[in-house]
């Protein structure tokens, strides 16, 4: 084991991160990264409804027992999905890692959302 501040935090072997590359990012790809030691990342975008969503946070926990995270996108003229309910998606689930993107800051009540839910 490569052990770092990071791979201690994230419960992961190594210190390497599967980002999100749409539509490649998908749960067979952020499982076969996790299972190889790093950090997977689903790119929650490429699904269109929170059930799909669902659907394939449910296949990565099929496949892996590792550690992954998922990817909120907030470019919402190009991916019009509510980010609120997949923050919820998330929670019921039981995503415990969140990667957020397009925008400055995450906005402060996902933030919140996120810490009651235990994400990182």
């Amino acid at each position: 084991m490569f052990e770092t501040r990071v791979t201690r935090m994230l419960g992961i072997k190594y210190p390497i991160v599967g980002g999100t590359m749409m539509p490649i990012t998908d749960a067979d790809f952020v499982a076969a990264v996790c299972n190889a030691g790093g950090l997977g990342i689903l790119a929650s975008v490429i699904y269109r409804t929170g059930e799909e969503f669902a659907a394939a946070i449910d296949r990565i926990e099929e496949l892996t027992d590792k550690p992954f995270a998922v990817n909120l996108n907030f470019f919402p003229a190009r991916f019009p999905v509510s980010q609120s309910d997949y923050t919820e998606v998330m929670a019921e689930k039981g995503v415990k890692i969140v990667e957020t993107s397009g925008h400055m800051a995450p906005p402060e009540e996902l933030c919140r959302r996120f810490e009651e839910a235990g994400m990182i």
